[in-house]
């Protein structure tokens, strides 16, 4: 079966989307959470909130090299805290990530191979699972995330 053009484009619309949408709910919590927590691990052998967005940015970066056709390496599984440190470098780390993989995702044109799909698919699916984590984090630290406030 033959997957039309404007099929492949609406699939790159849709993944591009939630893509954008769902880095920046996650950016929201973590300029809502408290800075003096930033670091703190809920408990012993758990990444801290820092941790966390460190990772996913980590993976967002690997997305958008792959989907550029760039030889991309996995192993290191987050950005260095050394470089990255800071609640406010980690947001940027996040904020520039999300970006770049929505970019790169847009640099196809619509072209998205199934491959590429489900790779973004899954990058999706994997901020979705540290926005939970992390709103988790949140209440743990009397915050309501700014997604679930009305």
């Amino acid at each position: 079966m033959t997957v039309k053009n404007t099929e492949k484009q609406a699939v790159a619309v849709l993944l591009t989307s939630r893509l954008a949408e769902n880095g920046e709910k996650l950016a929201a919590l973590a300029r809502a959470y408290p800075e003096a927590r930033f670091e703190t691990a809920p408990g012993a052998g758990i990444r801290t909130f820092g941790d966390v967005l460190r990772h996913v940015a980590f993976w967002n970066h690997y997305l958008a090299e792959t989907v550029r056709g760039q030889k991309a390496d996995g192993s290191a599984n987050e950005l260095p805290k050394a470089q990255y440190g800071t609640k406010a470098l980690a947001i940027r780390a996040l904020t520039e990530s999300t970006s770049d993989a929505v970019a790169a995702l847009r640099e196809l044109n619509g072209g998205l191979d199934a491959e590429k799909a489900a790779h973004a698919e899954g990058i999706v699916e994997h901020i979705c699972e540290h926005y939970g984590q992390l709103a988790v984090y949140a209440r743990l630290a009397g915050v309501v995330p700014p997604a679930s406030r009305g």
